[in-house]
């Protein structure tokens, strides 16, 4: 018996006599026949990158991090834990890899549903969806994810999606920036000579009207002097009625003067009124001259953002077509590359069944040297066994294999059914001390032995050929008998 006490960060795992299952405890006594081990449950960083790929099959790179460990807050999920996983070592390849294959595997199939847009903007709600997948997944291994952080998006090489995306952002906010500018540009040059037009125009309308007041004021001035002088001269000549050389003067400066009135009233109204044609044709001249350098500013502007426009846009077809043919070579080189597998994958089959085919005949070979040997061994028993006698042995294996009777077979198979024709020939008597009935020597007796086997063999070259002898040579005389006869010429 032993007491075992778990530290903070750890749990008992007792098995054995008395426990169906598995008993989770901090401390207990441990019998015997039970068996304890010791898990810790502090939680592990994972940090790793999730290749993964977007609904426009574009690839990038997640750097991520996960702090996971178990659920000590769930009995049954510690259950789990500790049946499935405390055995391994927290830092191991195995738990590693499950852990990292699960993270992976959810990442890609939510990724692969997302777009890059999507995924770059929506941040916040990918890392929500990524941490609810994953942590279904770990339940099952009674695991729990303490902390999720997902780092800033990485382009894969050769699929640089977001560093375009940042220089298509930065062009088009430096374009931005330029338009502003310039109409910045155009409404203060605009604003400015408008300003420098209106002022122009109130001081000139200004001094108009302080000029006609002036004049106004200087011809009442006069005007009431005048009225005075005459009302003073009027009353003197009432007075002084007796001079008429001084009524005949008076008079006459009366006439005198009124012509004058008259006339300054002329020049001062014609004086204003050329004053004022003055004016007028100067505040249409600086109209016209703010016009023309309104309308200089507007064009100008408008033909420096046309040209930036311009330049822009053969910046950005430059730019397509570098990518479009930097894609076509890209996917050449791949091609290149897959035919390349391609031939070393058929190389490599064809090694494969050139080394089987060689294995199979090394092994047919030495089966078949095998055999050859095991048939010598016998062979030079058997020949042992006979006392070196080959006749013996040959009948001995001949017997044995059976072989006379196959023979006897094939011997018999090949005269079954024949019909054999029998001819006798004959051609007189002969007695029996060899002599001829004439008799002839035996000189004549070799003669006669020729023509004894001229008909048999011309009889049997009729009936294997069917040519019959020439008729100088001779004629058999009767065909369809048995016993036939050739008369020779």
């Amino acid at each position: 018996m032993a007491y075992r006490v778990a530290k903070a960060t750890e749990y008992l795992v007792i098995t054995g006599y008395g426990i169906d299952d598995i008993k989770l405890v901090k401390k207990a006594w441990i019998l015997p026949g039970q068996s304890c081990t010791v898990f810790d449950v502090t939680p592990v960083n994972y940090t790793l990158e999730v290749h993964a790929m977007s609904a426009e099959k574009l690839a990038f790179l997640l750097p991520a991090v996960f702090t996971i460990g178990p659920r000590i807050d769930d009995p049954e999920s510690l259950l789990k834990y500790a049946k499935l996983l405390s055995p391994h070592d927290r830092l191991s390849n195995d738990v590693k890899e499950l852990v990292q294959g699960i993270i992976e595997g959810e990442t890609r199939v939510l990724a692969a549903s997302m777009t890059m847009e999507e995924v770059f903007r929506g941040t916040k709600e990918f890392k929500e969806e990524v941490f609810g997948k994953v942590q279904l997944e770990l339940n099952q291994f009674g695991l729990f994810i303490y902390n999720a952080n997902i780092k800033q998006l990485v382009d894969v090489k050769g699929h640089e999606y977001f560093s375009y995306l940042g220089q298509k952002i930065q062009n088009e906010a430096a374009n931005q920036a330029k338009i502003d500018v310039a109409e910045a540009r155009m409404k203060g040059e605009i604003g400015s000579k408008l300003r420098e037009g209106q002022t122009t125009q109130n001081a000139a309308k200004i001094d108009a009207e302080t000029t006609i007041i002036a004049t106004q004021r200087a011809g009442e001035g006069r005007k009431e002097e005048m009225k005075v002088k005459t009302a003073l001269k009027i009353f003197e000549n009432e007075k002084e009625a007796e001079i008429a050389e001084a009524n005949a003067e008076l008079a006459t400066k009366k006439a005198t003067w009124g012509q004058q009135s008259k006339m300054a009233e002329v020049q001062s109204q014609k004086a204003v009124a050329i004053r004022e044609a003055e004016l007028q044709k100067e505040v249409e001249l600086k109209n016209a001259m703010t016009q023309t350098e309104r309308l200089k500013a507007e064009f100008l502007s408008k033909a420096s953002v046309e040209y930036d426009i311009k330049v822009q846009e053969a910046n950005s077809e430059l730019y397509r077509k570098q990518k479009a043919a930097e894609a076509v070579l890209y996917e050449k080189e791949k091609a290149a590359e897959a035919q390349k597998k391609n031939a070393e994958a058929a190389l490599f089959a064809r090694r494969q069944a050139a080394e089987g085919e060689l294995y199979s005949k090394l092994k047919e070979a030495e089966g078949l040297v095998a055999l050859a040997n095991a048939q010598g061994v016998y062979v030079k028993t058997m020949l042992d066994a006979f006392g070196g006698n080959y006749l013996a042995m040959r009948d001995y294996l001949m017997i044995d294999n059976g072989m006379f009777q196959e023979i006897a077979k094939v011997n018999a198979g090949a005269v079954a059914g024949l019909k054999p024709n029998i001819s006798v020939w004959t051609n007189g008597e002969q007695l029996s001390d060899g002599s001829g009935e004439g008799g002839c020597n035996s000189a004549m007796k070799e003669i006669a032995g020729v023509y004894r086997m001229l008909p048999p063999l011309l009889k049997t070259v009729q009936e294997q050929t069917g040519m019959a002898p020439p008729t100088w040579l001779g004629t058999f005389a009767d065909s369809r008998s048995t016993t036939q006869a050739l008369t020779l010429t």
